[in-house]
């Protein structure tokens, strides 16, 4: 019987969605039984949003000190041990899925399927290669258990209205004392967070400088939107790296992109692929974006978004 163990991410008690993307994922594999598995030092906020996730079994706690702060070489060690019996462990292809899952995978002495975009059977995944230009299949060995990590981008989120049981689970897994919390740096925004956000505004290295991004702030928050940004806006430090958007960034899906100053580097549009409606804004008609883009509106960003926060 194939049974699946998701590693649900949350923070502040709150489910992120791409713990319900990856339950979808799971769900795709044909007879599978889903386990949810909430690590924290208070597991109940966010183990109650995974049991309402349509598609799960049941939701595993682990309730520890610990686990406040999500540290993959702490988390990794009790994860490991719960996998036992499952024929498969997923986590979401986010910045805490990428650090957590190879830990995983390592201490079980497996290869990890990164990024899998969609399922051809229980041990046959495909997978994007060469900034999304390529798509591979990847078959794992049958008598081997499979850890993967799920592009969020390529799932929708799994539908509410389950009732699964939540458990609490015994774990005696020795945890390293090397490596240890010592704080954590974030800006404080009130704007929605990019890799989960429907409406996502970003500019580029046409924007100018770290002043003239005000603009980019000013339309976002007229659409409610997070903010992003190219890694050459990134690079010229017009704003902070957590704001980047690309194959070495992060990898999205809102339903409306806003692609501002960003002439459409490779690198870029890897990250915008699976975008529901993509506006470009560049005073280059030949920018490769407009290529990719559903509206295109050639003109200088400066006149134009004034204009359209007007109109909004």
């Amino acid at each position: 019987m194939t049974k699946i163990l998701v590693v649900a991410e949350h923070h502040d008690g709150k489910l992120n969605a791409a713990t319900a993307k990856t339950v979808s994922a799971a769900a795709a594999i044909s007879g599978a039984s889903i386990d949810v598995l909430v690590l924290a030092a208070d597991p109940a906020g966010a183990a109650a949003e995974a049991a309402q996730l349509a598609g799960v079994t049941k939701v595993l706690t682990v309730a520890n000190p610990a686990n406040a702060q999500a540290l993959a070489q702490v988390l990794a060690p009790q994860i490991a041990q719960l996998a036992k019996g499952y024929t498969h462990v997923f986590g979401p292809s986010t910045t805490f899925g990428k650090d957590l899952m190879p830990c995983v995978a390592a201490l079980l002495g497996v290869n990890q399927v990164s990024d899998l975009m969609t399922v051809e059977g229980s041990h046959s995944f495909k997978r994007p290669i060469y900034a999304g230009n390529a798509i591979i299949t990847v078959d794992v060995p049958a008598d081997q258990i499979v850890v993967a990590t799920v592009r969020a981008a390529s799932w929708p989120e799994a539908a509410k209205g389950g009732s699964a049981a939540i458990e609490a689970a015994n774990v005696d897994a020795a945890l390293p004392t090397h490596t240890r919390f010592v704080g954590l740096a974030a800006g404080a925004t009130d704007r929605p967070d990019l890799q989960s956000a429907k409406r996502v505004v970003s500019g580029g290295r046409g924007v100018g400088s770290e002043e003239n991004f005000k603009v980019i702030f000013q339309l976002a928050d007229k659409l409610g939107a997070a903010v992003g940004a190219s890694r050459a806006a990134v690079d010229a430090g017009y704003v902070p790296s957590d704001l980047q958007v690309g194959q070495t960034g992060k990898i999205i899906s809102p339903e409306l992109y806003v692609a501002v100053g960003i002439s459409g580097a490779i690198q870029h549009l890897t990250g915008i692929k699976d975008a529901g409606t993509i506006v470009a804004i560049n005073k280059d008609p030949d920018s490769p974006i407009f290529e990719i883009a559903d509206i295109g509106l050639v003109g200088d960003l400066f006149t134009l978004l004034p204009e359209l926060e007007a109109a909004l």
